[in-house]
């Protein structure tokens, strides 16, 4: 027995058992959380730790939310009907307006087509909750967000991976995708800007995707947390706007657009022109966003102002910002032993791909991430996380400083663990 555990004192003579978790608890893995929250690795201690592993924009304070969404927060967290419950399903002016947000000429939101949720991560799960049962599948895309997989699994749906293409900047292999679905699909996760490609896919790509879920009946998830968060040769197209027939669930929030992770506040755009999801999805929807009575009360008060007073200045800054450190990490990187490196398009990460044939003792993503971390305080993410192998994460929101600095120690430990050229 442990001599931190006490015996049983009441007379009760059949001993107890360990408690088990459920099952529901028990196949909930978050692969990113598990390396993040529980790595027992210890850093260089000569070296200051650098962190290119988590896509917190906050987490150096050189991005921040806008001064506008500072004094909106002030300005509700001071009304007397901030600090109360709100509709489960969000205040009608915060619905109202992120639904002008989002509304362009050809197509008007309505309030009626938003739900608030606790950040984006909560929307996506209410989502897939709603269309999906026990041993009905989902498609989802490989590599990937790995939280898509920890909703999946905890709710004991079946997972099928489509493959994305690295030579066609991440392009979805509709051949591939295509012949995933049968008649237990229930939809397809379409994650555009994509994390952790940074890839952003062009109106063609989209109307392609679209078709394909035309022909077989499928409504789509459209993960578009990172929506208009592109470089400046790229343009981004919100899913729906594209879709004449297929239903779409649109998810984002404030949480990258806006450098605020923390206030957790997502929605749900509904885009249903033809009454495909009136009748239960929608309904379903709502139901379940009452799990949680309701997101933030403060942030969903200045929700309004925040969202009509932030300037466009402020998001081509953090912009420049993202562009800026990526040129910087693909020229540094390009030519790294080992290393091949992706420019993004658009969001805040950067895949690299790495060679194991090209080092003496690295043989996989993870033993690269292992290493690098030990012996020079570098932390990145390997892929495999993310359901590819042989490639790294980073994200690109760190001070300008650090990024050189970071870039330095990464071709330092490639030269050191390369295989030398006869």
């Amino acid at each position: 027995m442990n001599t931190m555990e006490k015996p049983m004192t009441n007379g009760i003579e059949k001993a107890w058992l360990p408690i088990q978790a459920s099952r529901s608890a028990r196949n909930t893995i978050n692969p990113i959380r598990r390396i993040v929250d529980r790595m027992k690795i210890n850093p260089n201690p000569a070296k200051e730790m650098i962190s290119l592993s988590i896509g917190d924009p906050t987490h150096y304070g050189n991005m921040l939310p806008p001064l506008e969404a500072l004094e909106g927060i002030l300005q509700s967290v001071q009304l007397p009907t901030s600090h109360g419950y709100v509709p489960s399903f969000g205040t009608l002016d915060a619905r109202k307006a992120v639904a002008q947000l989002w509304s362009r000429s050809n197509y008007t939101l309505k309030p009626e087509n938003i739900i608030l949720t606790s950040g984006c991560s909560h929307a996506l799960e209410i989502c897939i909750k709603c269309l999906a049962d026990p041993g009905d599948n989902i498609l989802l895309p490989r590599p990937g967000f790995s939280l898509y997989i920890t909703l999946c699994e905890s709710l004991d749906i079946e997972i099928r991976f489509y493959d994305l293409i690295p030579e066609e900047n991440w392009q979805i292999n509709l051949t591939h995708l295509e012949s995933l679905i049968d008649d237990r699909t229930r939809t397809i996760i379409i994650n555009n800007p994509s994390n952790p490609c940074g890839a952003v896919y062009s109106e063609e790509h989209l109307r392609n995707i679209i078709h394909i879920c035309e022909r077989h009946h499928l409504p789509i998830i459209a993960d578009e947390i990172y929506a208009d968060m592109v470089f400046s040769n790229q343009q981004f197209h919100f899913l729906a706007m594209l879709s004449e027939n297929v239903p779409i669930l649109s998810c984002g929030g404030m949480a990258k657009r806006f450098i605020c992770p923390g206030w957790r506040i997502g929605w749900i755009v509904i885009h249903d022109r033809h009454n495909l999801f009136k009748d239960t999805v929608q309904p379903g929807l709502l139901d379940l966003s009452s799990l949680i009575l309701g997101p933030n009360s403060v942030t969903q008060a200045a929700l309004p102002y925040i969202l009509s007073e932030t300037p466009d200045s402020y998001f081509m800054d953090i912009l420049n910002q993202l562009r800026t450190n990526a040129e910087y990490f693909y020229n540094s990187l390009v030519n790294a032993p080992g290393l091949q490196p992706t420019m993004p398009q658009g969001a805040m990460y950067m895949l690299i791909r790495m060679n194991p044939s090209d080092y003496n003792d690295i043989e996989n993503d993870k033993e690269f991430f292992t290493k690098l971390l030990c012996e020079e305080s570098i932390s990145c993410l390997p892929a495999s996380v993310f359901g590819i192998d042989n490639f790294i994460r980073i994200v690109l929101t760190t001070p300008t400083e650090k990024a050189e600095e970071a870039c330095h120690r990464i071709l330092e430990f490639c030269r050191r663990h390369a295989k030398s050229i006869t």
